[in-house]
């Protein structure tokens, strides 16, 4: 379902230099050697009746109410903001989800932008709202704030009683501030598993419950999450492309790449790529080392940072995620440029082949990923496979792919300016 094509310079793709560390990595990822290593084979053990309880839970959600706010940062939003975005229409809030009879779907919590909520509060005065606040320890600032105000705004329309009718929390099996409080209220909650991470927790409740109430197919995602597990079960770097995009990151850094460029010709790809940046920016990037990843939006990129692409400082390389076989596609046949392409597809395909060539000049290091096509099969395919390539990388890179010890320092700060302000 995932094919690797690429282009280094001749010579550095010899793959037994690493095979040896490979195959120890292989068998410490399978062995669950490290803390917060259980995604690893949780497509494969991830209960019926909690497959069930989301579902039935998703279903509540959809016959309650016309707007679910999901509230939560990074890990706790982006799989699911990408999926949606992903799987569903352009449009999903401004008509298909009123055509297909589910509640438009709007997220917060993931930063503090004062018009945002303002606006927010404002759109949700016409809906019938219900919140899915998720939060491991239920104290991280943005989706905090966002939990108090909103869950406020509930108890003031629908009263205390109805209102914790009306809130959904994912958060932590036994402790912390969201878990007290739920069990207090009795909101219905879901487990974040204890041996899972944020940004590896897609295909757990936190990116299950708000992708199964957008009317997206969540059994097909864990089938292809699960042909996934199975299909890269396999130490051998010859065969196993995940491996060898992997070890491909290691090898380009070691060359003085240390910018990854995402690229994407599919418009519904732009936030999975935001997904990306969060797995690989948080998992690799400490200790002096790592990877640094962005990502552009083609071929509207190609009119701002294409003349960097193509003749800027040679510090990164680029990976283009396409798609083979798109389902919904545009006539050009009464088009000027119908002897070229019959397809808006087979232009973009055009478009994207001609900028791979044009930066080839400068012998820019490209690595090329392309799924089958767009489905919620594929999208759980693709996770796992980001996820156990990003571990790949860096434990090559020599880094613990599961901890974020930067992150917490400017956390500690706020948390100081914040009892400041209080005294």
């Amino acid at each position: 379902m995932m094919e690797l094509d690429y282009w280094v310079q001749p010579g550095l793709t010899d793959w037994s230099q690493y095979q040896q560390r490979i195959t120890e990595i292989h068998k410490k990822l399978m062995n669950k050697e490290d803390s917060y290593t259980g995604w690893v084979d949780w497509p494969l053990r991830m209960e019926t009746e909690l497959l069930q309880d989301l579902l039935c839970t998703a279903e509540e959600i959809r016959q309650k109410c016309t707007a679910l706010v999901v509230i939560g940062i990074g890990g706790s939003y982006l799989g699911a903001k990408a999926c949606i975005e992903l799987l569903q229409s352009p449009f999903y809030n401004e008509y298909y989800a009123a055509q297909q009879k589910r509640p438009r779907i709007y997220f917060a919590g993931h930063h503090l932008s004062t018009i945002y909520y303002y606006e927010l509060l404002e759109r949700l005065n016409n809906e019938e709202v219900c919140l899915c606040v998720i939060s491991k320890s239920g104290t991280t600032l943005e989706p905090s704030i966002a939990f108090e105000m909103l869950r406020g705004y509930l108890q003031e329309r629908y009263g205390q009683a109805e209102a914790a009718k009306r809130i959904y929390a994912i958060t932590d099996a036994s402790k912390g501030t969201l878990r007290a409080e739920a069990e207090d209220k009795g909101y219905k909650t879901f487990v974040v598993p204890d041996d899972i991470g944020g940004r590896y927790s897609v295909l757990t409740p936190v990116g299950l419950l708000p992708i199964a109430v957008a009317g997206i197919d969540i059994e097909a995602m864990l089938e292809g999450a699960a042909m996934a597990c199975r299909e890269y079960d396999n130490e051998d770097l010859s065969s196993n492309v995940c491996y060898q995009y992997g070890a491909l990151r290691n090898l380009l850094q070691q060359q003085g790449k240390v910018i990854e460029i995402f690229e994407v010709y599919e418009g519904r790809l732009r936030y999975f790529t935001e997904w990306l940046k969060q797995l690989f920016g948080e998992s690799e990037c400490k200790e002096g080392k790592g990877v640094i990843p962005m990502s552009l939006q083609m071929s509207t990129d190609l009119h701002s940072m294409g003349q960097f692409l193509q003749e800027g400082r040679q510090i990164f390389f680029e990976t283009t995620l396409t798609v083979e076989h798109i389902c919904k596609d545009v006539s050009l046949e009464k088009s000027q440029f119908a002897g070229v392409a019959r397809t808006m597809h087979e232009l973009n395909l055009i478009v994207e082949d001609s900028a791979r060539k044009a930066h080839g000049k400068n012998q820019t290091p490209n690595i090329r990923l392309t799924v089958s096509e767009l489905s919620a099969r594929s999208f759980g395919y693709m996770v796992y496979f980001f996820e156990k390539a990003c571990a790949v990388s860096c434990y090559l890179t020599g880094v613990n792919p599961f901890d974020q010890p930067g992150v917490e320092d400017y956390k500690r700060n706020i948390k100081i300016a914040l009892q400041g302000e209080k005294c």
